[in-house]
Formats: structure tokens, C-alpha cells, sequence
């Protein structure tokens, strides 16, 4: 199998060659060695590889596992395999080594999945850009000089250019769903819960966070989702491994009730505004479902987009702090010593100064989210709006630049940080960091399913995704939906082959 040979199938297409023994696992990962060797140095999508221990454990994939032999690359945030390096994209954690898999890694491997090694993220997954200063930035496979989003922006930029046919991703505040829409690659955000976070992790940032994957086909997803989903022993979710996710896909889902929105209630209260091409992108996909027989209306949810940006940062804030405390305690290292980057260093000051009863409070705010999107679900079954306000911007276009990295350190000084939330620096911060991509934080909160359809290209030549948000725990009819779109505008002969970016 050549690497173009390799390049024209998904996962499951690989998996069943495989099986019908007409190429075998050592060529599949040969094929995806080549690939990762040959262009990763440009691409910089992933931060290490582990090619002669997925040699080792090539043959250990059982013959049945619907995934046997298949390559994939797992996220350096969250995912741990045992004894291996897991750097959360930051220097400071360079070297720590978890002691087990993760539950997530653990089921990669009973379905077959060989383990290529793992792919670049911002330091602690913070940003909708993935520019750590730990490690290379990643460049977007459709046109050089621009980033592939982030947080799970190596995984994108791997899939994208073919390295793989599918990588794992996470999402806790678009982190699926903007890499895909910048990347051309399809990305659900499962409901909250769905796929357990143990033994390391209970919930990540009380629920926010669920992890996945992006790929180039939905029923590669759908297949994923079956064999990863369901609470591990001593998880915080009672929700129960359950099947019929790919099953889904062999039937259209019905005439369903479709909203469609700019995303106004989100966007206006943080100033963005709407690239063209982004409005083209959902008004084509509007017509798109109306001509597949589903009932298109256009129509806002009563969601307050202020009061969802201010409960989204007061998150951030406070993770942040509590997250380099467990650094400390992880590495043996003092906080103050911890190799972090400025913008982080920042956020986990104010963090530290956040009142208790100002966290508590805007954790409530999740609530009355929950509450008006489950009201608006009573009247329709999906929710249409941007992943993002544009197309993927260039890199070093959105981190921030020197002179506000020298204005975060001044946080440093004691009671400032206090005096900065005051004065209202979460308002600013939300703008700064926000803006670009108010619309996919709601789905986070409210934990419903979501996801990112690849629907247009603009004419610069950089896609642009969908997003399509359902009910929670709805992710069989989201998924049908989608494999019903993907049959309709066959957004896969788009997507870039051979030596890209950089």
C-alpha cells in the first residue's frame, strides 16, 4: 500500500481491507509512518511519536476489533498513556509521565486502534489557537501561514493533511468543532458525560470538557462513539455504555424541525462580527436541509450571550488556578517555579483572586442556559448556527502579542489581580478571547451534543463548518443528520492529499 493508496480511505475503509486481507496491518502502519516522517516537519501537527512501541503492540489488536491495525494519534492533553510522556502542551509538565492509560486510551486499544503518538495543543488546552511555547504550532493543511484552530488543533491539522484518517480530539469550549470548521473535517462534541474522563480525571472543568475525535467521514465518528462511550468504574455520570451509533446512519432521520441562526444573542454582547463567507456557509446549509425535506425556520434562542461569556471565563479563571496546583503536586515543582506561559501565568492570578461565591454564582448561569435551550428544543429538534465568526485566521494572528504579555505580568503584584476583576477585566477578557468564537461555548455549559459539518469553502480556498447542536443525549439523530448532508454535498473530495502547509 502506497501513502495515496492509504490516503483515499477512512478508518473503517483501512479496518476493512484489513480484514479482507488485502493489505496488511505492517503496510497500513508503514503507510502512516511514511507520512507522519515525511511531513510533520512543516506540518507540525504532531509533538511526538511512539513508533516502536505501536510496532510492538500492532499484532495485539484483536482480528474482530472493528478498528484492527487502524493508525490513529491521540491529544497531548487529558489522554494518558501509561509510563509515556503527557505534556498538557506545556513545559512545565515536559517530563511528567502518567502511571496508567486513561479509561479513553485503554478502549482505543480493545478496538483495535494502533497508537501513533500525539498531537499539539496550547498549553492546557486554553485557546481556539494551538501556538504553546513548549512546541511546534501546527499549520493548517489547506493554506499555509494559517492556524488550524485549537484547543485540538495538531489532531485537525493531522487529519486534514491525510496523516491519519482519524485523530482524538477534546472540546470544552469549541475545541472539536473550531479546528474542524477551520480544517475541513467533520467534529461532534458528544453530550456531557458520554465519554468518561477516568481514572486521572473525574469531570474536567466540572463537565465542560468531553472528549472525542475529529475525521474525515461520519460513520467513522458514529463507529468511534460506540466503542468509547459509556461511565467507567468510579465515574461521576450515570449514563451507561450504550450502541447503535453507526446503526444510525442507514436510515435518514426524518423530517425534522430545524432553527437556523447567525448566532445574534451570542455574538453582539462580545462585538463580533460575521465574516460574509461564514453567512454564506449557513444560509447555503439552511437550503441544503430544506431541499432534504426538513422543516428550515429561522429563529434565536432566548440565551443571554453575556451572562453565558462571563460564566465561560469565571470557569476558565478558576480551573486555571487549581490546575497549576496540581502541576505543583504532579512535577514536585513549586507554583512559582512552574515553566508556564505569561497568558496563562494571568489567568491563573485572577483565578486565585476569583470570590468562591462569584464561581458558585456563575456556575448557576449553566443552569439557566440549560433551562431556555431545553425550552427551545420543544419546538425544534436541531439548532443551526456558526462554529466560528470566520475562517481560520493566521497564525500569531490571535495570540496575544508582547506588549500584553508584559501587561499580564504586572498582575504579579499582589492585590492586583482583585482590583483587575473589579474593574471589570472578565468583560475585556471575554471580548479578547471570545470574540471570534462566541457560538460553540453554549453546547459546553448546557453539555448538549454538537457538531461541526465542513459545508463551504471560501474563496481564499479555507473551509468553513456548521455548526448543528441537538438535544442532550441525541447524538444518534445528529449523526444520521449528518451522514445524510455528507451523502448529499461529498465534502471528502475536497479535502487537501500530499505535502501541505508550512
Amino acid at each position: 500500500m502506497d501513502v495515496a493508496d492509504y490516503q483515499r480511505h477512512d478508518a473503517l475503509g483501512l479496518a476493512e481491507l484489513m480484514r479482507r486481507g488485502e493489505v496488511s496491518r505492517e503496510e497500513v502502519f508503514a503507510a502512516a509512518c511514511t507520512l507522519i516522517e515525511r511531513d510533520n516537519p512543516r506540518l507540525g501537527a504532531v509533538v511526538r511519536t511512539r513508533f516502536a512501541r505501536a510496532r510492538a503492540e500492532l499484532d495485539a489488536a484483536a482480528a474482530a476489533a472493528p478498528f484492527a491495525g487502524v493508525p490513529t494519534l491521540t491529544k497531548d492533553l487529558l489522554m494518558a498513556i501509561a509510563g509515556e510522556p503527557l505534556a498538557f502542551g506545556s513545559a512545565a509538565l515536559a517530563t511528567w509521565r502518567p502511571e496508567q492509560d486513561s479509561t479513553l486510551v485503554a478502549r482505543l486499544r480493545q478496538a483495535g486502534f494502533t497508537l501513533l503518538g500525539q498531537t499539539a495543543t496550547p498549553e492546557l488546552g486554553l485557546m481556539g489557537i494551538t501556538e504553546p511555547h513548549a512546541f511546534p504550532h501546527p499549520v493548517n493543511p489547506w493554506r499555509a501561514g494559517h492556524s488550524p484552530g485549537g484547543s485540538s488543533g495538531g489532531a485537525a491539522a493531522a487529519v486534514a493533511a491525510g496523516l491519519v484518517p482519524l485523530a482524538m480530539a477534546g472540546d470544552g469550549g469549541g475545541s472539536i468543532r473550531i479546528p474542524a470548521s477551520y480544517c475541513g473535517l467533520f467534529g461532534l462534541k458528544p453530550s456531557r458525560g458520554r465519554v468518561p474522563q477516568g481514572p486521572l480525571h473525574g469531570e474536567v472543568w466540572l463537565g465542560a470538557v468531553v472528549e472525542h475525535a475529529v475525521t474525515r467521514s461520519v460513520r467513522d465518528s458514529a463507529a468511534l462513539l460506540d466503542v468509547i462511550n459509556g461511565m467507567d468504574a468510579g465515574g461521576p455520570y450515570p449514563v451507561p455504555r450504550e450502541g447503535g451509533f453507526l446503526a444510525a446512519l442507514a436510515r435518514p432521520p426524518g423530517p425534522l424541525r430545524v432553527a437556523v441562526s447567525l448566532g445574534e444573542p451570542l455574538g453582539r454582547p462580545l462585538g463580533t462580527r460575521l465574516d460574509p463567507e461564514v453567512r454564506l456557509a449557513v444560509e447555503a446549509a439552511a437550503q441544503t436541509l430544506e431541499g432534504l425535506g426538513h422543516h428550515v425556520e429561522w429563529a434565536e434562542p432566548a440565551v443571554d450571550g453575556e451572562a453565558l461569556a462571563n460564566a465561560y471565563l469565571t470557569l476558565y479563571l478558576g480551573q486555571v488556578g487549581a490546575d497549576l496546583a496540581w502541576m505543583a503536586r504532579a512535577t514536585g515543582v513549586p507554583v512559582s517555579r512552574l515553566d508556564i506561559e505569561p497568558a496563562t501565568w494571568a489567568i491563573a492570578r485572577l483565578g486565585h483572586a476569583l470570590p468562591v461565591r462569584d464561581y458558585e454564582l456563575a456556575r448557576r448561569e449553566w443552569n439557566t442556559a440549560a433551562r431556555a435551550m431545553g425550552a427551545f428544543h420543544r419546538r425544534f429538534d436541531v439548532l443551526v448556527m456558526p462554529v466560528a465568526a470566520a475562517p481560520a485566521p493566521r497564525l500569531g494572528e490571535l495570540y496575544p502579542p508582547a506588549w500584553q504579555q508584559r501587561l499580564m505580568a504586572l498582575l504579579a503584584i499582589p492585590g492586583l489581580p482583585g482590583l483587575a476583576l473589579k474593574a471589570g477585566m472578565l468583560k475585556h477578557l471575554a471580548r479578547d478571547a471570545l470574540a471570534r468564537t462566541p457560538f460553540t461555548q453554549l453546547a459546553n455549559l448546557t453539555g448538549q451534543p454538537a457538531m461541526s459539518l465542513p459545508l463551504h469553502i471560501t474563496p481564499q480556498g479555507l473551509p468553513v463548518g456548521v455548526q448543528v447542536v441537538g438535544t442532550m443525549g441525541d447524538e444518534r439523530r445528529l449523526l444520521a443528520l449528518a451522514a445524510q448532508v455528507e451523502a448529499e454535498v461529498q465534502w471528502q473530495r475536497h479535502l487537501p492529499r500530499g505535502r501541505q502547509g508550512g
